[in-house]
């Protein structure tokens, strides 16, 4: 009997840590910022595994990569804007700093529910917008595969 009460203990246990370990990664903290060169596989779908019990650290609610004017190279430390408008207007619900690397992302809560217009402005303060807003913040999920790439200059 013992043995058997054991033995259910463990599996519970189990059970527990299991569930806690993918809740603990979706509630990490990872956010880009200029300079950073620990991100990794640009232009890929960032949410393939950065999502609520993916393997990758935090579960990011906006992230992508920026491109050069080139679109062939990746456009380190721009940062990326959310507007609730086209064009930079509206109200400003997100601010993402892009790495060395190309790439941005956030664990952030941002709220993208209702629509919002990114905008991605370069090093030289070159900004470009995008018009049509977005409510998923997948960025590469669509562009880099069949709509143009994010470009900062």
């Amino acid at each position: 009997m013992r043995t058997k009460h054991l033995k259910a203990l463990v599996f519970i246990l189990a059970v527990i840590l299991t569930s806690m370990s993918c809740s603990k990664n979706d509630e990490k903290v990872n956010i880009s910022a200029a300079g950073l060169k620990n991100s990794h596989k640009m232009g890929k779908n960032c949410m393939e595994c950065h999502k609520s019990g993916g393997w990758g650290k935090g579960a990011f609610v906006v992230a992508g990569t920026v491109y050069n004017n080139g679109l062939s190279n990746t456009y380190a430390n721009a940062v990326v804007k959310l507007y609730t408008q086209a064009s930079s207007g509206g109200t400003l619900v997100g601010t993402i700093y892009g790495d060395a690397n190309g790439n941005f992302y956030t664990t952030e809560s941002i709220d993208l529910s209702g629509g919002v217009y990114p905008s991605v402005t370069g090093t030289s303060g070159s900004v470009k917008y995008m018009q049509s807003s977005i409510t998923v913040g997948a960025c590469n999920s669509c562009h880099g595969n069949s709509v143009t790439k994010l470009w900062a200059e």
